[in-house]
């Protein structure tokens, strides 16, 4: 069996930025940190962070008045942030620097009194903490192409989109493709919300796809960049299936096949991946494991101070 291992793996700067937030704030300050819903969308990171001691938590209210919250890498609307300033909590924010960047400019679309339309998917935290920074008598939130025939907005008015950061490259494409059909002045963020991180791993799966016959995705089944990557796999035509850890392999997947790529969600840590390799391995003797240089290794988001 040949292993090809793609190009982006490990933690992009946004994980990690957020990661290593919550390591300093244990480092500073000691336990209890309470972090605002799963810091990443990674079983084995919350699950690490929780046995050590931070608890994470779904609402304020579970939080003493007064003790430390971090906000998670996936943001989080400005009711939250006022909440937290009611119950005179000590807030450290864990946002991706990239999110931030799309929060910026929803906001200002917002402040020009845009008609915005929010693609992405509903529910998702990113989408929760981005909605907020936008007026919702002005909100259209759209997840497929099939939402967008039904938007009531009139074409000729100031219409604006900006995205989720995890989105399908592809498919995202195609409905702003469709916006613009639909909405010929529509308004586009300055720069393209979808992050480097996203794209660079939709790229390299797409290279795994014209080499192997299998794909499998190292992430949790709730990473939206982990679940495109699967998608994106299966669009090229190639087998592709999703694991949280080499404990999930299912050895009929490789029957009849010679070739299989292995990738992983921005949130995923090295050491699933290896464990995955060293499980193929094993399985296989002698199998050969191919490597391509890293276009993120030089990526860093320097921290907060607190």
């Amino acid at each position: 069996m040949d292993i090809y291992l793609a190009r982006t793996q490990g933690f992009c700067a946004g994980v990690s930025f957020a990661i290593d937030i919550v390591e300093k704030a244990i480092e500073k300050y000691g336990l209890p940190i309470y972090v605002y819903h799963e810091i990443v969308h990674n079983t084995f990171v919350v699950d690490d962070f929780k046995k050590r001691g931070v608890v994470f938590v779904e609402t304020l209210k579970e939080v003493p008045a007064g003790a430390r919250i971090i906000f998670s890498a996936h943001g989080v609307p400005p009711s939250i942030v006022q909440e937290a300033k009611d119950r005179r909590l000590q807030v450290i924010d864990a946002t991706c620097p990239l999110v931030k960047k799309v929060h910026r400019q929803a906001t200002r679309f917002s402040e020009k009194g845009h008609k915005i339309i929010l693609i992405g998917h509903k529910g998702h935290q990113e989408m929760v903490g981005t909605a907020g920074y936008v007026n919702p008598d002005n909100l259209y939130i759209i997840e497929s192409k099939e939402e967008i025939k039904n938007l009531t907005i009139d074409p000729q008015e100031p219409v604006a989109y900006v995205t989720q950061t995890t989105l399908s490259v592809d498919e995202s494409k195609e409905m702003i493709d469709d916006l613009h059909r639909r909405f010929p002045n529509l308004i586009e963020p300055a720069r393209d919300d979808i992050c480097y991180a996203t794209q660079h791993r939709q790229d390299a799966v797409k290279e795994l796809a014209r080499i192997c016959d299998l794909i499998i995705i190292c992430g949790s089944t709730n990473s939206s960049n982990s679940n495109r990557l699967r998608e994106t796999g299966e669009m090229a035509g190639v087998e592709s299936h999703i694991i949280d850890s080499a404990d999930d392999l299912d050895m009929s997947w490789f029957d009849n096949k010679s070739k299989v790529g292995i990738s992983s969600g921005a949130s995923v840590p090295k050491f699933i991946v290896r464990d995955l390799v060293y499980r193929i391995q094993a399985l296989f003797p002698g199998s050969k494991v191919h490597h391509f240089d890293n276009p993120e290794r030089h990526i860093v988001f320097p921290l907060p101070a607190f």
